[in-house]
């Protein structure tokens, strides 16, 4: 893995853990093993611009995966009860949903930076997108399709900060059992 890559993943990891302002700069470089000279070397303008680009690399990871889900089944129900049984099998073995949720650094962020809460609200949209999109292949009306993609977007991105603060799966259960008598 080259450096850049190194320094995305490992700030991607503890921004999701501990939130932008959980973590410092020092403790990036700390954990990458580098000095600020290099880090600066790939992101000139510092640690928000880690930050968009480790959201661009997440919205790319996440999109891929959910596609890939919502790809193999035929309906959306069917798919976003598979989504959500990988969430909660992906809590239960790892104690974490760090791959998916980023809600952490919308919360502390958005009011402060609108690069990053640009970078949010494209990922997002583009979750909200492939949700639309099965939607409007199961036959329902546009208006009515963008109604349930917002719904399942913010459902499960709140399912996913409920099991993360309760430190249980449960509320993914729940929301797995739910959304598709929703989906109607």
């Amino acid at each position: 893995m080259d450096t850049k890559s190194l320094i995305i993943d490992i700030a991607t990891t503890l921004f999701q853990q501990k939130g932008y302002i959980g973590v410092g700069l020092n403790e990036i470089l700390k954990a990458c093993n580098m000095s600020k000279g290099s880090l600066y070397h790939h992101f000139p303008n510092g640690k928000e611009e880690l930050l968009i680009v480790c959201l661009q690399t997440l919205e790319d990871t996440i999109t891929k995966d959910i596609e890939e889900i919502f790809e193999r089944y035929p309906t959306t129900k069917e798919a976003s009860k598979a989504m959500i049984e990988k969430l909660v099998v992906n809590f239960e073995t790892e104690g974490t949903i760090t791959g998916y949720t980023f809600s952490s650094i919308v919360s502390e962020m958005a009011s402060l930076s609108d690069p990053v809460r640009n970078a949010c609200a494209h990922l997002y949209q583009k979750i909200q997108g492939i949700y639309l999109d099965k939607l409007l292949a199961d036959g329902f009306s546009k208006e009515k399709a963008h109604s349930i993609a917002v719904m399942m977007t913010a459902t499960i991105e709140g399912g996913m900060l409920l099991c993360l603060t309760q430190k249980a799966s449960e509320p993914l259960k729940i929301i797995s059992q739910a959304l598709p008598k929703l989906i109607s």
